[in-house]
């Protein structure tokens, strides 16, 4: 896998994203949350990433792109080493459930945890 975020890894059917909320699993690591689900795609994509942050906490549309930026980014740097060897596809949500605003580096220690977390509960 290379360090890009293409257009295909992108999560954007209503309909799968729906499945992903009824039948995925969560893990946690405070502030974020990874919903995922073991899915099959028409394209040899392995994985399938939406990220999201709640307009509750985060009433400005800026802060809000501006934790999903940071969300995509870390998830764009850390792929590679996390994702290159897992043996079936899956769809993602990274959720940032936070309350108040972060920094990357915040976003870029807990994705590792997170993806770390995610790989031990599939290798089980």
């Amino acid at each position: 896998m290379d360090q890009t975020f293409r257009n295909t890894e992108k999560l954007k059917s209503k309909k799968q994203i729906e499945m992903l909320f009824k039948d995925g699993k969560a893990i946690t690591a405070f502030p974020l949350r990874l919903v995922y689900r073991e899915t099959s795609f028409e394209d040899q994509t392995k994985i399938k990433v939406g990220v999201s942050v709640s307009k509750r906490h985060f009433k400005k549309a800026v802060d809000r792109n501006r934790i999903k930026r940071l969300l995509r980014e870390g998830y764009r740097l850390n792929k590679a080493h996390y994702f290159n060897n897992i043996p079936s596809s899956y769809t993602f949500m990274i959720l940032y459930i936070g309350k108040t605003g972060t920094t990357f580096d915040q976003v870029n220690k807990t994705s590792k945890i997170l993806f770390k977390k995610f790989l031990d509960k599939i290798q089980k």
